[in-house]
């Protein structure tokens, strides 16, 4: 038998530390939050990505009675991106969400099992890393790849 272990590399930092760019991407992940449809948990959640070609998309959560067929904001918009740019990466996905109480986190939201599949699956497609940008009101995660959010993933080099 043998035991290993998995080292997940992330930057931990203030709103005020990170590059122009990424402040931009992660105040439109909060704008985002605002379109939020979240009668049951109230939980507003907010993505934003740039693409490749420049291009900023947003996203937010969708829920609905039916509890199981509402989205994530993440998988809103990596599939409005995907669907309107085919071909081309996403480079970086910024997330924010507000609580219960209407105000930003404090921590940062990490997107949920679904939506790290999804995001991995990006990651495969197109061959490249995407970073991950992690808002919360006291600190920001900046992850340099969604392998750091799902080390063992499952994409189509498993099957």
């Amino acid at each position: 038998m043998k035991a290993e272990s998995i080292r997940l590399a992330y930057t931990i930092c203030t709103f005020e530390e990170l590059s122009e760019k990424d402040k931009c991407l992660l105040e439109k992940a909060k704008e985002a939050t605002y379109t939020s449809y979240s009668p049951f948990s109230h939980f507003c959640v907010g993505a934003a990505v740039e693409l490749e070609n420049g291009e900023v998309m947003q996203g937010s959560n969708q829920e609905n009675a039916s509890f199981t067929t509402g989205l994530c904001a993440e998988r809103c918009v990596i599939f409005y991106a995907n669907a309107r740019y085919p071909d081309v990466p996403v480079k970086t996905i910024a997330i924010a969400a507000r609580d219960t109480s209407g105000e930003f986190t404090a921590n940062p939201t990490s997107p949920c099992g679904a939506c790290r599949q999804v995001l991995s699956e990006i990651e495969y497609r197109y061959n490249k890393p995407m970073r991950v940008l992690l808002y919360g009101k006291e600190h920001v995660w900046v992850l340099e790849s969604v392998s750091d959010l799902l080390p063992f993933k499952f994409n189509a080099s498993s099957l």
